[in-house]
């Protein structure tokens, strides 16, 4: 097996052993976690394989520690959050599988056994973009475009943006949003008001293409123009 540690990250210590003891039983070497901020500084200390990470963790919680890594290391979500949007989310922002609590320890150490052989360490990099109407994203670089005219935004501004363009059309309220944006530990509901305003400004100011509607006593959608 690969000499590096599959890292297990999880505030659950019942799933941390569990998930530990199977992996270990298979021939992998296995280092724990119990939050966000030590899952990242074991993370760097010892370069794992691949994170089994839990989406729902205190500190820097599962999307945002896949956003913070994205590219660097292969990632499965293990999450008792089930929903579709959570799912694509996590997928989209970098983890390369995804399986839901309660779940198969057998299957999960299959699922780790397949991530590995998919992520290989010559693994080519890729660019990546997201296209909604003429609004052009490249998250590598963090540009964001309106046909031919870059729209000049503020971190916080592009990964909310970066959250509507990946569910176009569809009605995220304002926990969604934080949650795929930035995380729910560190912002509020006015937050994401007051940055939707902005994206709104920035968007008229430089073309047409998508807007964002508000959908009232729910949230606000991306919705591409013709």
């Amino acid at each position: 097996m690969d000499e590096k540690p599959i890292l297990v990250a999880d505030d659950d210590a019942h799933t941390v052993e569990l998930v530990s003891l199977y992996l270990r039983r298979a021939g992998y070497r296995v280092e724990t976690a119990c939050d966000g901020d030590e899952t990242l500084r074991k993370t760097r200390e010892s370069s794992p394989a691949l994170i089994v990470l839990d989406i729902m963790m205190p500190g820097p919680d599962g999307l945002q520690i896949c956003r913070k890594l994205r590219g660097q290391v292969p990632i499965l979500l293990l999450t008792a959050r089930a929903s579709d949007i959570d799912r694509i989310a996590g997928l989209r922002l970098g983890a390369d599988d995804y399986v839901t609590k309660p779940f198969n320890p057998d299957e999960l150490v299959a699922r780790v056994a397949a991530v590995l052989r998919r992520t290989g360490s010559g693994a080519a990099t890729r660019t990546e973009r997201v296209q909604v109407g003429s609004l052009s994203m490249d998250i590598d670089c963090r540009e964001a475009r309106l046909g031919e005219k870059v729209v000049p935004l503020t971190p916080r501004e592009f990964d909310l943006l970066l959250a509507f363009a990946h569910f176009p059309n569809v009605v995220l309220d304002r926990d969604r949003l934080l949650d795929l944006a930035w995380g729910t530990s560190f912002y509020g509901h006015r937050t994401v008001d007051v940055h939707v305003a902005r994206l709104r400004e920035k968007l008229a100011d430089h073309g047409h293409g998508v807007r964002i509607e508000t959908v009232w006593g729910t949230g606000y959608r991306l919705v591409p123009e013709n």
